[in-house]
């Protein structure tokens, strides 16, 4: 390392002078930290708790499609048996035979199913889906913060160690100012802010689904 201190005041010393090297050596160091972050107990909670809201709300979703599907057959079959009854009647009664009526209670029992499978669709689409939609975003964004605190945290004890290695230059120059924004712990601090504005974007998507949600609930007490 050569330099003309009149200069160039500013110094910056790096591990090694092949950019691609040092590049490869910083992101290397960066995905250990993260890695380090992600098995934290309290990160590792979260992640859990946000996997376990994921999986009730595609557990409900699936109910949703499932559901809709066996509307859609019994659909399909009270209008075959509807129009097989009229053909019969129509035939009893042009041949002059005794009308038969057995079908229609078919046809009752299978438009009661479609009613109550209605009923399940709209519980589902109208309150279940959307309270666990909510669930999942608050979750998420608890996970979200919860790494980002992780990664600054370790950020902070990578700062302390490299401060307390200074000490010495410190004493020696009496000030010397230190910029750790293009180092190991300046990327998990810029990791952790986009955490953050993440993690905020998610939980106001939260606050409108629930607004939403809520206002409906409003409407519907209001009409009954």
């Amino acid at each position: 390392m050569s330099f003309y201190l009149a200069e160039t005041p500013t110094l910056e010393a790096v591990a090694t002078e092949d950019e691609r090297v040092l590049t490869q050596d910083l992101q290397a160091r960066v995905a250990e930290a993260v890695q380090q972050a992600e098995s934290l107990g309290p990160v590792c909670e979260a992640a859990s708790a946000h996997q376990h809201a994921q999986d009730r709300l595609e557990r409900l979703r699936a109910a949703e499609r499932a559901l809709n599907r066996h509307a859609k057959d019994a659909r399909e079959r009270v209008v075959e048996t509807s129009e097989q009854t009229l053909e019969s009647l129509v035939e009893a009664a042009a041949s002059g035979k005794k009308l038969e009526f057995k079908k229609l209670d078919e046809m009752a029992a299978g438009e009661a199913q479609i009613r109550t499978l209605g009923q399940a669709i709209e519980r589902l689409t109208e309150h279940l889906i959307p309270r666990a939609q909510i669930g999942s975003l608050r979750e998420e964004a608890h996970a979200l913060e919860a790494r980002a605190r992780a990664l600054e945290r370790i950020a902070q004890e990578r700062a302390e160690r490299v401060l307390e290695q200074l000490r010495g230059a410190v004493s020696e120059e009496m000030v010397l100012p230190v910029d750790l924004s293009k180092g190991v712990a300046g990327a998990l601090l810029a990791q952790a802010a986009g955490l953050k504005r993440l993690a905020v974007q998610v939980s106001e998507n939260a606050d409108r689904i629930e607004r939403a949600y809520q206002e409906r609930a409003g409407q519907e007490r209001r009409a009954a």
